[in-house]
């Protein structure tokens, strides 16, 4: 059942009004890979009512037509930054959006979430905000901010919001909206940020917004405690910003139980009818009969925001959660045999986490992958094949594939890596298998945090080895980047040479690095210096050059 979108659907609830109000920047797809409908559903789940209002019109009164939410506003700029959904890492706005409903990109705002805070101020004086998503999520303490090339506030401040529950945060809404419910005081909630006019005992004070701004030094400083934040024996931070202060208490931690319940939620997994005269929303072809089976990441690639967003910690669904999802898309009208994709924000991480990470929290000084896998984290592919295969084994299913990209370095580490190798070439790759390399340069892969060259070609080795046995035509699709920082034309110029000599492909999918808040690379790119402050890096900054850097390789 949809969340109502409408008046009537309201009232074909049973309800004259609603506790908590979503709005977003995004078409409502109910599904399980709309973060949106994931908050909505859980909160209904959990005894609240809640509407949802997407993509708002700033021109007129469309946010007033589910009324006044009685106890919040929960605003999100949609399932990408806004800044990022508008315009291109060369600042080019886009044209097209395939989280609009006929893919014109006309209906996001440019600060998505400051817009609808200051939407619903206007039409609803003294009502309480609460941002999230990815986009409040990243922009959560003083950051960079690539489109106007500047240290902004907190987006708490710039929207003049209460709060950000920031990450994945089924659980801090659900928590907060109990408490405004039962008029019992919410700054204790773990995974959200407020604003406070003083410090927080016990929490780490790091480096002001006024000091990130002046002092770059001070600005690295504050990302590194800020990054390392989201452990979870983090005792939260605090920063000041001109008067008041920022501040982030711990965040929360979801076991697999919950997330087998978040999961299981009856989501229509199709789109709202309010936007049918509208137009297709195409970002529902990637999702279309695709599974999650875990959130987080541990792989950690400089560029990412899934380490902030996510966590570092993989948290797996049990096989038993995935396979009643199977079957209820078995059981659709329609439903061709195939399931497109199981997987997540690194496919091959499912069932696979350090139990020493999992009982204290991450290591201080240490990563599970870079700059190699860590002995104590024990890769073992079976969880994912045993999956797989009952997958296969579900009436009904006739093809399984594993869409989503996989770390290949991480299956290598396997004793048994090449047996995981043999079952995808075999049953789950339908043609082609997406790997990221990047780059191929020790000096830039360093900087990005991903595995070398040799690693890369004895993946290939394999993987081709793999379907020579079993008679497949399949192919590596390989992910390059231009322009990230410590990149120059002559590591391009490597990458164009090793890309058609040894990979002997000619490269299809490159981009430019776009500096997105809160990563390591982003962080590098505003600083010119590594993420210890020790030394100076090259940060190409000149639209034109970055551009040159892409076209050596799509030459």
């Amino acid at each position: 059942m949809f969340i109502p979108a409408t008046e009537k659907e309201m009232k074909e609830r049973g309800w004259d009004s609603l506790d908590i109000i979503l709005v977003s920047g995004d078409a409502y797809v109910d599904s399980s890979y709309n973060g949106t409908a994931v908050i909505g559903h859980w909160l209904i789940e959990n005894g609240f009512r809640v509407g949802i209002i997407p993509q708002p019109s700033l021109d007129n009164d469309d946010i007033e037509r589910l009324g006044r939410p009685e106890l919040f506003w929960s605003v999100s700029g949609g399932c990408v930054d806004s800044m990022v959904a508008n315009y291109t890492a060369t600042k080019k706005f886009r044209k097209d959006d395939d989280f609009t409903p006929g893919g014109v990109n006309d209906r996001r705002p440019d600060r998505a979430c400051i817009a609808y805070t200051n939407l619903i101020r206007k039409h609803f004086k003294n009502s309480f905000v609460a941002l999230g998503g990815i986009e409040a999520s990243l922009r959560r303490i003083a950051h960079y901010d690539f489109w106007s090339d500047s240290i902004r506030r907190s987006v708490l401040f710039d929207a003049k919001a209460d709060v950000i529950t920031y990450g994945m945060a089924e659980l801090s809404n659900l928590m907060l909206a109990q408490c405004l419910r039962d008029k019992k005081e919410w700054v204790d909630v773990p995974g959200i940020c407020y604003a406070s006019p003083t410090k927080r005992s016990g929490y780490t004070d790091i480096p002001s917004y006024e000091k990130c701004k002046e002092d770059k030094s001070d600005f690295i400083k504050a990302f590194n405690i800020f990054y390392k934040s989201n452990d979870r024996r983090s005792n939260g931070i605090v920063q000041k910003h001109n008067e008041r202060f920022l501040v982030q208490n711990p965040p929360q931690r979801i076991e697999q139980e919950i997330l087998d319940r978040i999961y299981g939620m009856d989501f229509e997994d199709r789109v709202h009818p309010i936007h049918s005269k509208y137009g297709k929303v195409r970002a529902t072809d990637t999702i279309k009969q695709s599974i999650t089976t875990h959130r987080g990441c541990y792989g950690e690639c400089n560029f990412c925001a899934i380490a902030v967003h996510q966590g570092r910690t993989v948290i797996s669904r049990s096989e038993d959660s995935v396979i009643r999802e199977v079957e209820k898309i078995v059981s659709r009208k329609g439903f061709n045999g195939i399931i497109y994709d199981v997987g997540g924000p690194t496919a091959n991480m499912y069932g696979i986490e350090c139990p020493k990470k999992i009982e204290s929290g991450e290591c201080k000084n240490k990563r599970c992958m870079f700059p190699r896998i860590c002995d104590t984290l024990p890769v073992d592919h079976s969880p994912q094949v045993r999956l797989l295969d009952r997958i296969q084994a579900v009436e009904g299913v006739k093809k399984v594939f594993v869409s989503s990209g996989i770390r290949y370095d991480l299956v290598l580490s396997d004793e048994n890596g090449k047996e995981y190798i043999d079952k995808i070439a075999k049953d789950n790759v339908s043609g082609q298998l997406k790997i990221a390399p990047e780059h191929v340069s020790e000096e830039v892969l360093h900087l990005m945090g991903k595995p070398g060259r040799n690693v890369l070609l004895k993946f290939k080795e394999e993987f081709e080895d793999s379907n020579r046995k079993f008679g497949k035509d399949q192919y590596l699709t390989y992910y390059f980047m231009a322009a990230h920082p410590g990149c120059y034309e002559r590591h391009m110029e490597d990458l164009d040479k090793f890309v058609h000599s040894r990979l002997k492909t000619n490269p299809e999918q490159v981009q430019i690095f776009t500096p997105t808040p809160s990563t390591i690379s982003t962080m590098m790119y505003y600083t010119r210096r590594d993420q210890d402050d020790t030394k100076d890096i090259k940060a190409e900054h000149s639209m034109q050059m970055k551009l040159k850097q892409k076209q050596i390789l799509m030459k």
